[in-house]
């Protein structure tokens, strides 16, 4: 699996992932800190002040094809 983080490209296993996941959503209390598309992920740091700025970040990550992994209330 592709992985970008901090605009550098990594790959590692799914476990890996797994593990920097559970860091990264740890990392962002409120807003968005993972998109995933099929064999690619990219970590974030999307910090969200509202429920509807929230909402409204994962609408546009949706509209591209992504699964969009965030921490909301």
């Amino acid at each position: 699996m592709k992985v970008k983080v901090m605009n550098r490209p990594y790959q590692m296993s799914q476990i890996e992932y797994q593990g920097l996941l559970k860091v990264a959503s740890e990392q962002v209390p409120f807003g968005i800190y993972a998109v995933e598309k099929k064999g690619y992920a990219e970590l974030r740091c999307d910090k969200c002040k509202s429920i509807t700025q929230l909402k409204e970040l994962t609408r546009q990550f949706k509209a591209r094809g992504y699964k969009v992994l965030a921490n909301g209330r």
